[in-house]
């Protein structure tokens, strides 16, 4: 276990949906399985397949996402495509507990609302190379409808023009996976790095 890495702030890391995020993320864990931690969000969606409990997500019922909401239980949450997600205090405890930095994945509402706690977390944007490189993507998952492609669009184009309001630390735009990564690696790690310019909101 490093000590360097036990004093590191958390790291909030946001992106539109279809940028790379959980690609990232897997690579990280398991060039790192000893240093990170991840904070597990709830979620009110249905679980995509594969996808465990409690591993990437807490999945419940809109009535206890409801309950813990009013108990206090989250720093932050957001509804999404008709879906509400939340990241709760419990969980970035466990793993600052355990030594290692949190990282948490979260959506630009949510990055707003942290920023009104004393979390004081390092704020990573992930951005795609373009928003057609993005409409490219989220197809190709082949699990979204035109429709969601649209929504989440449109919501990534929210997303960008309130990263291009300096809300992060650090930029990084994930158009070589290789590149994006070591980038990647180097902030998780406490590094200093040379943000990328956003690209533009037009194409």
């Amino acid at each position: 276990m490093s000590p360097v890495v036990e004093l590191l702030r958390p790291l909030v890391i946001s992106g539109p949906s279809g940028v790379g995020k959980s690609t990232l993320l897997q690579r990280l864990f398991a060039d790192y399985p000893d240093k990170f931690g991840f904070s597990v969000s709830h979620t009110t969606r249905a679980p995509r397949p594969g996808e465990e409990d409690g591993k990437q997500y807490y999945f419940v019922t809109r009535d206890r996402f409801t309950e813990l909401l009013a108990g206090g239980a989250f720093i932050e949450h957001a509804e999404f495509s008709g879906n509400f997600y939340g990241t709760s205090f419990m969980t970035v405890r466990e793993v600052s507990q355990a030594g290692r930095r949190c990282i948490l994945d979260i959506e630009a509402q949510g990055v707003r609302q942290i920023k009104s706690t004393n979390l004081n977390p390092v704020y990573l944007f992930i951005s795609p190379p373009s928003l057609t490189a993005l409409r490219s993507r989220l197809r190709a998952r082949g699990t979204e409808s035109e429709a969601s492609v649209a929504k989440r669009l449109a919501t990534a184009l929210k997303e960008i023009e309130y990263a291009k309001e300096g809300a992060h630390e650090y930029v990084i735009v994930n158009d070589d996976l290789d590149r994006t990564y070591d980038l990647f690696r180097r902030v998780a790690l406490g590094e200093e790095i040379v943000s990328d310019s956003l690209p533009p909101l037009d194409d």
